[in-house]
């Protein structure tokens, strides 16, 4: 059956969308070659990498996975989020020193099942933040990790806490805190939120927390 790039790649966002929100699928590029194979067969993503225009962009997939969660979960979605921003709030109150930010879905309203919470840390000495959380107490896990920029790799450590909600915290120079990364999903600058920004997104879409304390829970 011949299919329209249009209709070809609803498809694929949909399948994409489904693979990452229930089989834990964490690439969107590995969501899409996965899904050309699942509903077009094994050869099915060799077929499509040389024709863009069936395959669905980052964007699409994220709409489709958003969609996916809000009929999945419901109003249950709704507050899981105020309690992640909630925690994202106490771990970056903690980690002061170092200018947290909020990146990625508890930023945007964007959470599924199985979302983390991702700050941005910035220090010069880059044993520093890992330092800090051993003082604190906290259970964590550390991974080195590659990402390609601009034609060059880049090495930057991630610190995985163990909280409420996992939380990953990527560590970058003092310098990098003026930058603003793209994102992987649309190519568009990535709004980092400072502690400021989280209390104000919490007072204005969870009224309810406004006043709520947190702690965080390890």
């Amino acid at each position: 059956m011949n299919r329209s790039p249009a209709r070809t790649r609803q498809l694929l966002a949909r399948e994409a969308a489904r693979l990452m929100y229930e089989e834990g699928v964490d690439q969107y590029f590995t969501a899409k070659r996965m899904a050309a194979k699942r509903l077009f067969g094994p050869g099915g993503g060799r077929r499509l990498q040389f024709r863009p225009a069936d395959l669905p962009s980052n964007g699409e997939i994220q709409a489709a996975l958003l969609r996916l969660a809000e009929s999945t979960e419901g109003d249950r979605r709704t507050e899981r989020l105020g309690a992640m921003r909630l925690c994202a709030l106490g771990v970056m109150d903690a980690l002061a020193a170092f200018a947290p930010r909020l990146i990625g879905s508890v930023s945007t309203g964007h959470i599924r099942r199985g979302s983390d919470i991702d700050l941005h840390v910035f220090s010069d000495d880059p044993d520093a933040p890992e330092t800090h959380l051993s003082s604190l107490g906290w259970i964590y896990e550390k991974r080195i990790v590659e990402i390609r920029r601009q034609g060059a790799w880049h090495t930057y450590l991630h610190l995985c806490v163990d909280a409420e909600f996992p939380v990953e915290l990527t560590v970058y120079p003092r310098a990098e805190l003026q930058r603003r990364p793209r994102s992987s999903t649309d190519g568009r600058p990535i709004d980092r939120l400072s502690v400021h920004d989280v209390r104000t997104l919490i007072r204005d879409e969870h009224p309810e927390l406004a006043n709520t304390p947190f702690h965080v829970h390890l």
